[in-house]
């Protein structure tokens, strides 16, 4: 039976709604973990509404008013991105789709560039530093200041995260196989310098975990589009295309969607969780004169989690559009062939 237009405008609506929500849950955790604002959370605990157990200390007036500016905020927000979807109802979900997919790329960009970036500048400052060149070109002063986690965070690896979110901008494609083969490379370069120089430091070791960790994390996004993640299709390659796309949307609904939340949620949940609290404290590597990245390699799990959760709602329309009438799809596009003329254009 064919999807009815309401139908199809309630599906843009939640897509939209999610996309929006997991960018506030973003904002959110940065503004009640990095800046002590209240949130939604004790704000609700304050009031013991919802089931919620009561504060242990109550919150102050001034705590109040800004937890209820950020709730109101919040839920003005999601309410202005139902709206938006009503007042563009002649979009169709397939424009939505490949809009959700250009979003997911960007993300993915930003990340890439900054892995690069700050991989590149990062290993630089960590040999002059352990080689005792580092104080010669930046003097006493920064050479201290620059052994510090928060200022090398706060100072280097922030400024190249913002440069690349402009590039990202300009530069459309990205090759992941030019991140494999600096992979590559560097762990060529340890084996040359190890077993013919006998030289071998902790920095050497990070920028192959960083840049290896990026890759598989940073490519997954993209991956789906191309579809190459591995799955077991024996029964599923086998299926008409209309009862993949029920396959298709059963599998966002139920499996990605909510792998993506869990992620974000059990990671960013507290401070003390496996992503904020590395994020938080600037955590390093402890072998000595390393790289000082480890944290950020917490921050690609939001990275890939994000990224995977715009790319299952792009992928959700798409096969929700394939079931929104009984017609001949035969010369429809696949999701792949869609997204790359999107891109295209």
């Amino acid at each position: 039976m064919p999807i009815s237009r309401n139908i199809t405008v309630i599906c843009r609506g939640l897509a939209y709604m999610m996309v929006t929500a997991v960018f506030l849950f973003l904002i959110n955790n940065y503004l009640v973990y990095w800046q002590d604002q209240p949130g939604p959370f004790n704000l609700l605990s304050h009031y013991a509404v919802l089931g919620l157990a009561p504060l242990d200390q109550t919150l102050s007036e001034a705590a109040l008013t800004a937890g209820w500016i950020q709730l109101c905020s919040y839920a003005f927000i999601l309410l202005l991105s139902f709206i938006y979807v009503f007042k563009t109802r002649t979009r169709t979900l397939l424009d939505d789709s490949i809009r959700f997919a250009t979003l997911s790329a960007y993300v993915i960009r930003v990340a890439f560039w900054s892995v690069v970036l700050i991989g590149s500048v990062d290993v630089v400052i960590s040999f002059l530093r352990v080689e005792g060149l580092l104080e010669f070109w930046v003097g006493e002063f920064l050479d201290q200041q620059l052994g510090r986690p928060i200022f090398r965070g706060t100072y280097v690896h922030y400024p190249l995260i913002i440069l690349s979110c402009f590039i990202a901008v300009f530069v459309r494609t990205v090759n992941f196989s030019w991140l494999a083969l600096m992979v590559v490379l560097a762990e060529f370069l340890i084996v040359i310098t190890r077993f013919v120089f006998s030289y071998e430091q902790a920095y050497m070791g990070d920028i192959v975990r960083f840049w290896y960790a990026a890759l598989f994390l940073f490519a997954s996004a993209h991956t789906l589009v191309e579809e190459g993640h591995v799955r077991v299709d024996v029964i599923y390659a086998g299926f008409s295309r209309r009862l993949k796309a029920k396959v298709d949307t059963l599998g966002c609904l139920f499996l990605g969607l909510p792998i993506c939340w869990v992620i974000l949620m059990h990671g960013m949940g507290g401070k003390g969780n496996s992503i904020n609290s590395p994020l938080l404290s600037f955590e390093v590597t402890q072998s000595g004169y390393g790289m000082y990245v480890k944290y950020l390699m917490a921050g690609f799990l939001v990275v890939f989690a994000v990224s995977m959760l715009i790319q299952f709602v792009s992928f959700l329309l798409y096969n929700v559009d394939e079931l929104s009438d009984d017609g001949d799809h035969s010369d429809r596009p696949t999701y792949q062939q869609l997204i790359a003329s999107g891109a295209a254009n």
